[in-house]
């Protein structure tokens, strides 16, 4: 329970929801318990009047006393079905306002754990899948959920249920009601024991169930290459033994189950043995009437549901206590990367790293050593290295996705941490190695960074990344809807896109991360001959492979192993025959051999 702690705040944010639930549980209640009372004095009624009926034998009154006894039976019927329909009108309001409380902390819960995963830095995401985030935000809340609706409505109903029927039963007759309750306390050490298996177990199937969604989402969005490589009986058998393993962490729990239902339906018969006898011996004792043991019985069939439900109550609990740690355990973190408490600024684009180095926090890899160089406005700067020599982290650590190690980061001759986050990416445009699209329309993809959807803007932004014939091509032009990652376009149009979409912020900083590889050489020129017009002022950051895209850069950065081990303009770099040189030389052989 110290995991669903959590949740209080919730429950006072919607106190004035739980409140008036509770009292119609109480409400509800006592229309139950009551029943139970007009059944002993109809009961009584009826042993009274069948003697009362034997002693008139023979005489005319003895039909009058016949229809008063039929008519005073009716009227204890319509009693007991006014009070079932109240009981039920009231157990309705305590649904509208449980219930729906439970449904209003999900949508809460929801969306503060979205938001959460928003604030976190981008090392998080490298540490967790996809599947077990989205398993999280969907499946736990769904359990927890469960325990926020059902679980606390029975939980109460139970409660106060008990309550009232014990106290009828005490006023009634102690010793009867001591001996009807005896196999309560054998039936809390049962729960108190199976508990701890169900909440060992229901962690066990929520770690597997994440383990199924991960492997099941990571097979649908590489699917491609599933099917190119032919590996579908292989990934279906890899599925197979997940399922598997789930299935067996679900029987094992489904056990532990089964074995509560049917020793409550044992403990509840034996109750209902004991009260005819105990309740038999006192009738004839003369310490209470038939009547009472009928009262006793309706009580004791009113606590049966109650009991049943206990153990799926306490399943509940338990599941939503081991998915509210799992949901906790995210929530706690905090992001490595915090914007400081800034007025947002407007930035004119000047870069400068001095003596920056960085290891990747979740592997230990050093990615760069002592790397310093400055990117001024109006100029494009080009990285080039094999890879895996830290060109893309040097874009990572621009964008502030991860902090220096070591070292500093200045834009503006300002350190990079003082900068409001929000405000300073928002004047970057960054077209990543790996392009992402959204499953939405061309038109919305582009302008994903704006708010209002200005086709004008976006058709230039096309045209200036020589994608704008491609998509006029398309049946439904900017208004096409591509697949999930844009599975419907090629490669280079993919890229093409993500350009555009970079442009069409018209940004102070830009920067490319090898996104021209997939275009050839001539749509290459075209996009770098847009870039160099629109650019002019701001500053251009180019990570590539092919040294054609690069050699009109200002400057030129030769990467190995962490370090800049050449810097300069592409004549430069030419005249020290270095490993520029070299790379040249090879790419233009390259070349050469394919003509």
């Amino acid at each position: 329970m110290r995991d669903l702690a959590y949740l209080n705040k919730f429950f006072y944010k919607y106190r004035w929801r739980l409140i008036p639930g509770i009292l119609f549980v109480i409400i509800s209640n006592i229309f139950g318990v009551l029943p139970a009372q007009v059944i002993r004095v109809a009961f009584d009624l009826v042993t009274e009047n069948i003697s009362t009926y034997q002693l008139f034998a023979d005489f005319n009154r003895q039909q009058v006393i016949y229809d008063i006894f039929g008519s005073s039976l009716f009227l204890f019927g319509i009693l007991v079905l006014i009070l079932a329909l109240l009981r039920g009108l009231f157990l309705f309001f305590m649904r509208q306002t449980i219930i729906l409380m439970s449904r209003h902390i999900e949508y809460d819960l929801k969306n503060e754990i979205y938001n959460h995963y928003q604030l976190l830095s981008l090392a998080f995401y490298r540490r967790h899948n996809t599947g077990d985030l989205m398993n999280r935000v969907t499946e736990d809340v769904s359990r927890v959920r469960m325990y926020l609706g059902p679980g606390i409505m029975y939980t109460i109903n139970t409660v106060v249920l008990f309550i009232m029927v014990i106290y009828a039963m005490l006023t009634v007759n102690v010793r009867l009601a001591i001996f009807s309750v005896l196999p309560l306390p054998i039936l809390a050490v049962i729960i108190y024991y199976v508990n701890n298996i169900i909440n060992y177990r229901s962690e066990k199937i929520q770690e597997r169930l994440s383990s199924l969604s991960s492997f099941v989402q990571e097979n649908f969005s590489g699917i491609r290459v599933i099917k190119s490589y032919v590996r579908e009986n292989y990934v279906r058998s890899n599925f197979a033994s997940e399922s598997e393993n789930y299935k067996v962490h679900s029987m094992a729990l489904a056990k532990a189950q089964a074995l509560f239902y049917p020793l409550m339906l044992l403990l509840v018969g034996l109750s209902n043995i004991i009260t005819m006898y105990i309740g038999g011996v006192e009738v004839m004792k003369g310490n209470i009437t038939s009547g009472n043991i009928a009262e006793f019985i309706v009580y004791l069939n009113q606590l049966t549901f109650p009991v049943i439900s206990l153990g799926w109550v306490t399943s509940l609990i338990q599941r939503a206590a081991a998915s509210q740690k799992r949901i906790n355990e995210f929530l706690d973190q905090e992001p490595e990367i915090i914007s400081p408490k800034t007025e947002k600024q407007n930035i004119a684009g000047q870069i400068e790293f001095n003596d920056v180095s960085f290891i990747y926090p979740d592997t230990g890899i050093q990615a760069l050593k002592n790397v310093s160089f400055i990117a001024k406005p109006g100029e494009m700067v080009a990285i080039i290295g094999r890879t895996g020599s830290g060109k893309s982290t040097i874009a990572n650590l621009i964008m502030r996705m991860y902090d220096a190690t070591a070292g500093n980061v200045l834009i503006d001759s300002k350190l990079i941490k003082q900068l409001n986050l929000e405000g300073y990416r928002s004047q970057i445009g960054f077209v990543p190695q790996e392009v992402f699209l959204f499953s939405d329309t061309i038109a919305n993809n582009i302008a994903f960074s704006a708010d209002v959807l200005d086709m004008p803007t976006i058709e230039q932004a096309a045209k200036d990344a020589a994608v704008y014939n491609n998509i006029m091509e398309l049946e439904k032009g900017f208004e096409t809807l591509i697949g999930e990652r844009g599975i419907t376009l090629s490669g280079g149009q993919k890229q093409r896109v993500s350009i555009a979409r970079a442009i069409v912020k018209q940004p102070q900083i830009l920067i490319f991360d090898d996104c021209l590889s997939a275009v050839d050489t001539r749509t290459e020129e075209e996009i770098l001959n847009h870039l160099g017009r629109n650019m002019q002022g701001k500053t251009s950051l180019i990570i590539a492979h092919r040294i054609s895209t690069i050699k009109n850069a200002d400057k030129i950065l030769v990467m190995d192993k962490g370090e800049i081990i050449e810097q300069g303009n592409h004549s430069y770099l030419m005249q020290l025959k270095g490993t520029y040189f070299e790379l040249y030389e090879k790419q233009l052989l390259e070349e050469e051999e394919n003509v």
